[in-house]
């Protein structure tokens, strides 16, 4: 039974990891296919990123609080349409990033 349960989390964080990488597909155009870009030569490198960090950016620029760079209109627009599985999801996609 162990097995089976061990099995299911592991499964289960797989899948997460995949909606990471599907939602950040729309990232890679200005940070990179692995967080590597300074985003239109502005932004830090996102490479590894904490991911609690990560949330806390992401769920500012949704809100409109957060102006990094001048950048906080981009990205309202990017992660607009982002609830907050998908916000989380990706934030442990970046921080798995190498």
């Amino acid at each position: 039974m162990k097995k089976i349960a061990i099995a299911m989390l592991l499964a289960g964080s797989t899948l997460l990891m995949a909606d990471g990488a599907a939602a950040y597909a729309k990232c890679i155009g200005c940070h990179g296919a692995n967080g590597e870009k300074a985003a239109l030569g502005k932004s830090a490198i996102i490479t590894g990123q904490d991911a609690a960090k990560t949330v806390e950016q992401l769920n500012g620029y949704k809100a409109g609080t957060l102006n990094q760079h001048g950048m906080g209109g981009l990205m309202k627009g990017q992660v607009a349409s982002m609830d907050d599985a998908t916000i989380k999801a990706v934030a442990d996609y970046i921080a798995a990033m190498k």
